[in-house]
């Protein structure tokens, strides 16, 4: 009964752990397209040749600094949403959120040798990986039945649309149900 309660909360969690995932292999390129057009290449060179002289600790910290000075930025965006500023909170949050993605892509880019030297780190690492894998696994069986429930839409005519809507989704609950 409570698997029965607790599985969309999984599949849920597991939609935002994939979605987080996505922003940073999408991002990650992303910056370094941006890293290659300004002088950011030096700049990771630099990082890079610095880190090596540092402990992984250190290498820690370095790793850290990023998330700890974007804090503010997401306390904005909560403030802004207290201030009922809907669309520039939610501009200052994604803003946040997709410079924090992709600024810790870039610094974990460098940093990830040293990093991965720390046991609990390398640990902490590959069951990120297995839990990401996890979830993927856990998302994918929903994902393909949406993307059949609107291929069956598109490829229908629109003459009793909603009569094979709703049969789409009793069907989806059905396979949902049938699932558990």
């Amino acid at each position: 009964m409570l698997r029965r309660l607790l599985q969309p909360f999984w599949i849920l969690l597991a939609i935002i752990f994939l979605i987080e995932a996505w922003l940073w292999d999408h991002l990650e390129p992303i910056v370094a397209r941006i890293v290659a057009a300004i002088p950011l290449r030096t700049l990771k060179h630099w990082l890079a040749a610095r880190i090596e002289t540092l402990s992984p600790a250190l290498t820690l910290i370095v790793f850290v600094v990023p998330v700890v000075l974007l804090f503010p930025l997401k306390l904005l965006g909560m403030w802004l949403l207290m201030h009922h500023q809907w669309k520039l909170a939610l501009v200052t949050i994604v803003f946040g959120k997709m410079v924090g993605v992709g600024i810790t892509a870039f610094i974990f880019d460098v940093t990830r040798g040293k990093l991965l030297q720390m046991g609990w780190f390398a640990w902490l690492y590959d069951n990120v990986l297995a839990l990401r894998r996890k979830a993927a696994a856990l998302v994918d069986p929903v994902k393909q039945r949406v993307r059949d429930v609107v291929g069956d839409l598109l490829r229908s005519n629109t003459r009793g649309w909603s009569i094979r809507v709703l049969r789409q989704i009793q069907r989806f609950r059905r396979s949902v149900q049938q699932a558990r």
